[in-house]
């Protein structure tokens, strides 16, 4: 894939980018990456928001407590509506606060709160279904809690990007199946959902910045090697068929990174199911362009897309 084959705005991202994909093909490399990338942003805050750690009993590990960040807008009255929100990271890293400036942006469009945990990691020893538990069970603890914690009962929003994008679907499945709670909406953001990899942009996407289809390759082995062959819909969310029951969903995603196609389908099998939809393609973007180069203007209406779809939503389905 040749620079000039991305975005203008995008392409100065191209050998940083590369080199960023190149570190995700390997172990040794996504240690490295979690360590001294991702670890430092952990207790990092919003300047001007309530900022707040809570530590979750696990439901489904006995003796596991879950670190979660809450994030509310400051002199907000309450009760709020809440959003549980997974970080990417491909299932096997990540910490919540490298989301801050999402959060940020959607704190100052409208008053909500942000649960957003610290699900256990498959690098760490721990693959599907741990940090799914995690989500699963931080929303229950939302739910039961919310009176302590400032938030509505009901009308949730379940949110993430990337790999958080499809563990957000994955929860979304299953609060759905288990009629846990009442969703308002999602917003899977360029979502990794499909372990199968047999879509052209799965297959082709080769050497593209920040994501490919090794790093791809890599990653669902480390979630889901220990399965063999029994792959739940829980673990890989398109593998489930009817989408009917899940509630309005919102997504974008660039052309030029493995989950176009997979996103694309999750995203027109909801709008065929009834399921109302908003849903961007960003021609010549590469995997989470917006977060790269953020001052882009085409990362900016990314950014402006998520949060405006985000108010709409809000407005339509809590409101």
């Amino acid at each position: 894939m040749k620079r000039s084959m991305y975005h203008e705005d995008l392409q100065s991202a191209y050998l940083p980018g590369r080199a960023i994909t190149w570190i995700a093909r390997r172990r040794w490399g996504l240690r490295l990456m979690q360590r001294f990338g991702m670890r430092p942003m952990t207790g990092n805050e919003i300047e001007g928001m309530v900022n707040d750690e809570i530590f979750i009993p696990s439901k489904s590990t006995p003796g596991h407590d879950i670190r979660a960040r809450v994030y509310k807008p400051a002199n907000a009255k309450g009760p709020l509506p809440a959003m549980l929100y997974a970080h990417g990271g491909g299932y096997q890293v990540g910490v919540p606060e490298q989301a801050n400036p999402f959060f940020e942006d959607i704190l100052k469009r409208r008053d909500v709160a942000i649960v957003a945990p610290a699900y256990r990691l498959s690098l760490e020893g721990h693959p599907f279904p741990a940090g799914l538990n995690d989500c699963f069970d931080t929303l229950l603890f939302m739910k039961e809690n919310a009176a302590e914690l400032g938030i509505m009962s009901d009308k949730f929003i379940i949110a993430g990007h990337s790999g958080g994008g499809g563990m957000a679907a994955a929860v979304t499945l299953k609060v759905v199946d288990t009629k846990a709670a009442d969703i308002a909406f999602q917003m899977p953001i360029y979502p990794m959902l499909d372990h199968r990899m047999q879509t052209d942009s799965a297959k082709n996407m080769v050497g593209t910045p920040v994501w490919d289809r090794r790093s791809n390759a890599l990653a669902w082995e480390n979630y889901l090697g220990h399965l063999g062959g029994d792959i739940p819909d829980y673990a890989s969310p398109a593998l489930r068929e009817d989408l009917s029951e899940l509630p309005p969903t919102i997504s974008f995603v660039g052309d030029m990174e493995p989950f176009k196609d997979e996103t694309i389908a999750f995203m027109k099998t909801l709008e065929e199911a009834g399921v109302p939809t908003r849903f961007k393609i960003y021609e010549g973007g590469f995997h989470g362009f917006e977060t790269v180069l953020p001052n882009a203007p085409i990362s900016q209406d990314a950014n402006e897309f998520q949060v405006s779809a985000f108010a709409d939503f809000y407005d339509e389905y809590i409101r």
